[in-house]
């Protein structure tokens, strides 16, 4: 048994140790290799993050934009407080809050300010109607939700902000289908790269494989520190990726943030730990895809 697990440790130390000789060997397309990985995966990864911000803005109007709910003038107050039942019935509706026409007018006056007086002698015979606030689970159902309310007796207008909505959802829509098309092109792009570095790796050593080969060593054996080699260019292109996505998004927020006050962007942090194990795992299956493949081609020559 220790004998078995010192042969493992020994191979294991001579597998990484070819490996990284592979990469040092033919440095120029190792590197080569590793800038292009990285450079596809920030590509997919700043797309991505796009993607990512605009669904959280997404989310924040799903729980601040409201769909404003006018009561028919012939309806009573008694029969517009008893509509919120009907309103709650609808599935896609959060909160449904009622705000008397007093309240309304109220909140008119304090939005006008100084000029608020210029209304004022209509207190007593307020012109506005009762009214509900709503906000919606899935704001992509924004159309939907107005009708349903429509249908509702006792309804005499709705009134949102459903063109924001659709732009957003059109712009997440649009990213998220270019981030999935980057990700087939530019990986698609990293494997061609990483298999060519490794068949100069396997082109460089050819004789010393025919050798090993003769003295009786197994196909596993020789592919391992080929394999090692992808997987640790992977591994140093996904790394590389990540801190540059680091200061790109630090650099966009920052300028973002700064030109455009209103404008929100989810810190780094919040999703720092995925996004490195997703860059790295996406460059080590990268890695040890192109080199599996271009090693089993090789063996059969």
């Amino acid at each position: 048994m220790k004998a078995k697990f010192r042969r493992l440790r020994t191979n294991l130390a001579y597998f990484l140790c070819e490996g990284f000789k592979n990469i040092f060997v033919n440095g120029f397309m190792s590197f080569a290799a590793m800038s292009v990985l990285a450079a596809c995966l920030l590509i997919t990864g700043s797309f991505t993050l796009v993607a990512y911000n605009i669904g959280v803005i997404i989310e924040d109007l799903e729980s601040q934009n409201e769909i404003a709910v006018y009561i028919d003038d012939t309806v009573s107050r008694e029969e517009a407080i008893k509509l919120e039942y009907q309103l709650k019935k609808i599935e896609n509706i959060a909160t449904v809050e009622f705000v008397p026409k007093e309240d309304a007018f109220e909140d008119y006056l304090e939005e006008l300010g100084d000029d608020a007086y210029i209304i004022e002698d209509l207190r007593e015979d307020n012109p506005l109607r009762d009214g509900y606030k709503i906000t919606m689970k899935d704001i992509s159902l924004h159309g939907e939700t107005v009708k349903d309310i429509g249908k509702i007796a006792g309804v005499g207008e709705t009134i949102s902000r459903k063109d924001i909505s659709d732009k957003l959802l059109n712009i997440k829509n649009v990213v998220y289908a270019i981030s999935m098309t980057l990700i087939a092109l530019l990986g698609g792009v990293s494997l061609f790269i990483i298999s060519n570095t490794v068949r100069l790796a396997l082109f460089y050593r050819r004789d010393e494989i025919a050798i090993m080969k003769m003295v009786g060593a197994t196909n596993s054996f020789i592919r391992m520190p080929f394999i090692i080699e992808g997987a640790v260019i992977g591994l140093l292109g996904g790394v590389v990726s990540y801190y540059a996505q680091f200061f790109v998004y630090k650099y966009i927020s920052e300028k973002l943030v700064a030109g455009a006050g209103f404008l929100q962007v989810v810190p780094f942090d919040v999703f720092s730990g995925t996004l490195f194990t997703c860059v790295a795992a996406a460059g080590v299956i990268i890695g040890l895809i192109g080199s599996v493949f271009t090693i089993q081609k090789f063996m059969k020559v």
